[in-house]
């Protein structure tokens, strides 16, 4: 798993690539809660671009919820791009009432 991130349009983008499963679900963890720090200390929204992960297991999920708490009410998070496979995960799981999910970042305002 792979993870860049980029400050941009007045956001902040992190961008996983590979997959998040049981080996890489801590790296992807403390990532996610770097950029949510990052975000909060420039006030500005946080996006997930989702379209580099080909696969998430329930590990990941975990890190999205700990993201999601980390941010509290400070910084919005929105999940862009997420596969077939990604979208109908977040949607089982009820993510979709947790987070923004939207086509793709550009979708996103």
């Amino acid at each position: 798993m792979d993870w860049q991130s980029r400050k941009t349009g007045g956001r902040i983008i992190g961008e996983p690539k590979g997959r998040v499963d049981e080996t890489t679900w801590e790296q992807f963890s403390a990532h996610l809660t770097g950029a949510v720090r990052e975000a909060r200390d420039a006030g500005l929204p946080l996006v997930i671009d989702l379209k580099g992960l080909d696969y998430m297991s329930s590990r990941g999920l975990r890190a999205l919820t700990i993201a999601k708490r980390e941010a509290g009410d400070a910084v919005p998070i929105t999940l862009a791009g997420p596969n077939e496979r990604m979208r109908e995960i977040l949607a089982i799981s009820r993510y979709d009432k947790l987070f923004k999910i939207v086509d793709d970042i550009g979708s996103d305002g």
